[in-house]
């Protein structure tokens, strides 16, 4: 019965799938494979006549100081703002998973910037935190005394790009968060109280081990995330200033090839971003992986 039925609505699936398929094809596998082929060559700005140079533009890539100056700054705003999200979203989901009063108005407030994007995002903070009229740098200077001008200072501009990829990633990792924490076993925990557990002892032995799953997952995907999409934070912020102290390998990526116009260049970047990424997500698998819990 079961062999009938699949060879009656075999093409079902197939005619199913076919969207999917197209879509894919079209706005990932194409453009890969494209951006593969235009980084053996160089192309003239305007784009009408293209030259094979072979591996020249990865030699060259590979070679640059200014590559590797951003290259080293996007992973270190990459690991200083998964650090930042993930932890802070772990801490308020334990926070408010309590019964407290206003915890589903909390939590609502708390998943709200995951609805924004990074540009937005961007644009938020860039007005919170302005130097002549900024809210929130106002108080941080009559409080502090602390002048945050992240338009002239690059590292406070730095600074500002985490601040506000973090705060866009915290909805979606809080989300994720308080799901897991909803699904820990409350028998588990009185266990622990019985047994006189204190609540750091229940929640690094009990909870965190069995939340691990999620947290792995969050990991990986913050990751990417931030290493692929945060370029609306910089893009609408700093544009990579002031003096390049804001310049991720996406933004640069973008500059080469739509301002300076180097294609070839510029589609190297991408497959060696690509590779790069595949790396560290592998070794992330590898050795992440094996602190996960599974039940």
């Amino acid at each position: 019965m079961n062999s009938k039925f699949a060879k009656k609505y075999r093409y079902l699936a197939y005619l199913l799938i076919t969207p999917s398929i197209i879509i894919v094809t079209t706005f990932l596998i194409y453009p890969s494979v494209q951006s593969l082929y235009l980084s053996f060559f160089r192309s003239t700005p305007f784009g009408n006549r293209q030259m094979y140079v072979g591996f020249q533009n990865f030699h060259r890539l590979l070679t640059s100081p200014a590559y590797w100056n951003s290259l080293t700054r996007s992973l270190v705003f990459t690991a200083i703002t998964v650090f930042i999200s993930i932890a802070s979203a772990l801490v308020l989901a334990v926070v408010t998973n309590k019964k407290i009063r206003g915890a589903k108005i909390y939590k609502s407030l708390l998943i709200w910037p995951f609805a924004f994007s990074f540009a937005f995002s961007g644009i938020i903070w860039g007005v919170l935190m302005h130097p002549n009229v900024g809210l929130m740098s106002y108080y941080l200077k009559v409080l502090t005394t602390i002048d945050f001008n992240w338009i002239n200072n690059g590292t406070a501009a730095f600074i500002l790009i985490i601040i506000a990829s973090s705060w866009r990633m915290l909805g979606y990792n809080f989300i994720f968060f308080i799901a897991a924490l909803q699904n820990v076993s409350p028998t588990l925990l009185e266990a622990a109280d019985i047994d006189g557990a204190s609540p750091f002892t229940k929640f690094w032995r009990i909870t965190f081990p069995l939340i691990s799953p999620i947290t792995f997952f969050l990991l990986i995907m913050n990751t990417l995330q931030v290493f692929f999409l945060t370029f609306g934070v910089v893009d609408v912020l700093t544009q990579g200033g002031p003096a390049r102290a804001t310049d991720i390998v996406t933004y640069k990526l973008f500059r080469d090839a739509f301002l300076s116009m180097r294609t070839g260049y510029a589609s190297a970047q991408s497959i060696i971003l690509f590779v790069f990424v595949a790396i560290i997500t592998i070794i992330q698998f590898k050795y992440a992986g094996e602190k996960v819990f599974y039940q």
